[in-house]
């Protein structure tokens, strides 16, 4: 009689789900983009060592930029006197650090105030539309064709004597006009979507749709105006200081520091090259920090596509 072995069935395969990739968010995704930005990091760099350069190296640098060397009058750079010293025996190291404390505090300030200003003039008026859109609008165009340079001129020596922060907010008013009629377009096709829609039939209030739905919305232009407007409102301050009607003596801005070497410069280029040399350095690394933020933030950048067309080649084709 035959035994028969039962045969042995091979075990089934086990289904291995695969786990779906984890979702990074939009904060991360923008910093992993803006650390591909070598351009952007070189801009971010640099701007820190400005900082530390105008907040720190100060502290302990021995000459104060109120300090007068009787011994050192227009004296080259040396290793008393980084930068050397100007006709009246001031260390111009200190000064110019002294100035882009000054230049660096005034631009961002008005660049944050622009922008927040802009952001709410421009949402309310293409939200609430109506009036409220043609008053603020009226206001807009007002200040548009005014000469702000010679109104600014103009106002400064009324505050001499008063806080600098009267500068930033003269500088912050003629200066956000434009952006705020940009904010109103966005607001515009904003207001007719979905989620305000929705928000506005569950009796969400007006700022709080504004300020909660149509401005995030909007965040990343919001952004890279902010650090456009940066760089012109040092630029600006520093043109208006230029030409005295600035930051106003004793204190010095960047402006001042280079007016008072811009005669000397034939003769003495130290006087001149060294401030004007920091101002160039700030402008050009604001401008390769926003430019890093609008690639970051726009996944559609010419640049962006670029790098993920060199990342990810095409295959053979059959």
């Amino acid at each position: 009689m035959a035994v028969q072995t039962p045969s042995v069935q091979p075990a089934a395969p086990v289904a291995v789900t695969a786990q779906p990739p984890r979702r990074r968010s939009r904060t991360r995704l923008t910093a992993i983009r803006f650390a591909r930005n070598r351009t952007a990091l070189f801009g971010l760099l640099m701007l820190a060592l400005l900082f530390l350069m105008a907040y720190v190296a100060p502290l302990f640098y021995k000459w104060s930029y109120t300090d007068l060397d009787f011994n050192a009058f227009q004296q080259p750079p040396s290793a008393s006197h980084w930068f050397g010293t100007d006709q009246t025996g001031s260390d111009l190291f200190a000064l110019t650090a002294r100035g882009m404390q000054k230049s660096l505090v005034i631009g961002l300030l008005t660049g944050v105030i622009c922008t927040v200003v802009a952001a709410a003039v421009g949402a309310s008026a293409g939200y609430f539309g109506g009036w409220t859109d043609r008053g603020l609008m009226w206001v807009v165009d007002l200040l548009l064709v005014m000469p702000n340079f010679l109104i600014i001129a103009v106002l400064s020596p009324l505050f001499q004597g008063t806080t600098w922060l009267v500068f930033v907010v003269l500088l912050a008013a003629f200066s956000w006009m434009i952006t705020g009629r940009v904010v109103r377009s966005m607001t515009l096709t904003l207001k007719d979507r979905e989620f305000v829609k929705a928000a506005k039939y569950m009796g969400v209030p007006a700022p709080v749709i504004i300020f909660r739905h149509i401005l995030p919305s909007m965040a990343s232009m919001l952004i890279i105006d902010g650090t456009i407007q940066v760089g012109t409102a040092i630029i600006g301050e520093t043109s208006l200081s230029y030409f005295g009607f600035g930051v106003q003596a004793p204190d010095v801005s960047l402006g001042t520091v280079i007016a008072t070497g811009t005669p000397a410069a034939p003769s003495f280029p130290w006087l001149f090259y060294f401030p004007a040399g920091c101002l160039v350095l700030i402008c050009l690394s604001i401008a390769f920090i926003g430019d890093g933020l609008r690639d970051a933030l726009d996944p559609n950048s010419s640049r962006a596509k670029a790098r993920k067309n060199r990342k990810s080649p095409e295959g053979p084709t059959t």
